[in-house]
């Protein structure tokens, strides 16, 4: 009955606005589906267990076994009624890679993630109300280029929780922090404080009156931020027009692949023992030409040599 007479009461409620002239606002369904590749290391198991945590309207769904035939995460989101997906792709269980997408007409965006720590790891004092609505807080540097204004809006379906999700709280009680620095995204999540505000005590060793202090409003607080985790960077590198597919609409120029970077590295480390090799060889063979090995022989005596003119 409790069902029926919501139902009721909604629909009421939609009909007496149509009757004031103002239009009922659509409901903002937004839903994501989380999950990991194969090969994903216990950090990046944790980092996804913490972002579920935080985010409500987020389902979880065990590992997928391919990482080429990204397409069927459209039929996963389709099949779990979820329109953002948030993939973690894990390279040589060292490389972790997030795609964000919004199934099934796109766009996608893929980022490089690191410097991950998550709320363990952290042991921060903050904590807030499971299953309550962030405040997304992003940087006013979102809004200077097309691309970044892309992914801002993605971010927004994917961490935004929406108010008509079932298992939230009525309660906002910590913010979401983008920050745009190094062409990076740092994020960081804060508790809200409240605490109320303390009135100014007299001095009591001295007898004079202190300054008269502002007197504080009744009910007043006073709000701080305190850090709860988890935190991590996210690097993008491509966006793409559908849906983990489609052409590719930006691309960072400036981004360097860690598998590339370790790769030169090798080859740095292997410029050096060549060198050396080499150097030892061509002393071997200087000092095999001077006769200065024994058991290789005796150098051949010039007939100028003062040995033999002075003999």
């Amino acid at each position: 009955m409790a069902a029926v007479y919501k139902s009721m009461s909604k629909h009421k409620s939609s009909k007496s606005q149509d009757d004031g002239g103002s239009k009922p606002t659509a409901a903002q369904r937004q839903r994501i589906l989380m999950l990991t590749s194969r090969g994903v290391t216990a950090r990046n198991r944790h980092l996804l267990a913490d972002l579920n945590a935080l985010l409500p309207h987020s389902r979880k769904d065990a590992k997928l076994d391919t990482k080429t035939q990204l397409q069927q995460l459209n039929e996963l989101a389709d099949l779990y009624n979820c329109n953002n997906v948030m993939f973690f792709e894990a390279r040589k269980a060292k490389d972790l890679y997030v795609w964000l997408a919004k199934p099934p007409n796109g766009p996608t965006v893929k980022m490089h993630c690191q410097n991950m720590h998550t709320m363990e790891e952290l042991n921060f004092t903050g904590n807030c109300l499971k299953g309550s609505r962030p405040v997304l807080s992003f940087d006013a540097a979102f809004d200077k280029q097309a691309h970044l204004r892309v992914i801002k809006e993605v971010l927004t379906h994917t961490f935004g929780v929406p108010p008509t999700s079932r298992k939230i709280k009525p309660f906002v009680d910590h913010v979401m922090g983008f920050t745009l620095a190094d062409g990076k995204i740092w994020i960081r999540c804060y508790q809200i404080s409240e605490t109320e505000a303390v009135k100014a005590k007299p001095d009591q060793e001295n007898e004079e009156p202190a300054a008269p202090a502002p007197k504080a409003a009744k009910g007043e607080t006073n709000i701080s931020l305190v850090e709860i985790g988890p935190r991590f960077v996210l690097t993008p590198i491509v966006i793409l027009e559908g849906s983990f597919g489609g052409p590719v609409i930006y691309e960072n120029k400036e981004f360097v692949s860690p598998n590339q970077i370790r790769s030169d590295l090798r080859r740095v480390k292997a410029g050096r023992y060549n060198e050396r090799a080499e150097g030892t060889l061509e002393r071997k063979v200087k000092r095999r030409d001077l006769g200065l090995n024994t058991g290789e022989g005796r150098r051949e005596v010039d007939e100028l040599d003062e040995r033999v003119l002075f003999a």
